[in-house]
């Protein structure tokens, strides 16, 4: 597996920060996928993403409903309100 040049790699990075919690799965899951064997290592290594989030992303990506949910969090969450 031929890993991305450095630059490519901070571009990366950056946008990964800058994703939602459930984006960044998604988004690591993809990039896992791209590159064929190797691939899950090198983006956890990359966004010190754990294994598991990794499969839950890849998964994700596998379920259409889970696709079409608006949703971050799940309903019923608490929400601070400011008095």
């Amino acid at each position: 597996m031929q890993p991305y040049p450095a630059a490519i790699e901070a571009q990366m990075q950056r946008y990964y920060q800058s994703l939602s919690e459930k984006d960044r799965r998604r988004y690591a899951a993809i990039e896992a996928i791209k590159p064929g064997y190797g691939g899950q290592v090198y983006i956890r290594q990359l966004f010190g993403c754990h294994h598991e989030t990794l499969a839950l992303g890849i998964a994700e990506l596998d379920d259409k409903t889970i696709l079409e949910q608006g949703r971050i969090r799940q309903v019923g969450g608490w929400t601070q309100v400011s008095i």
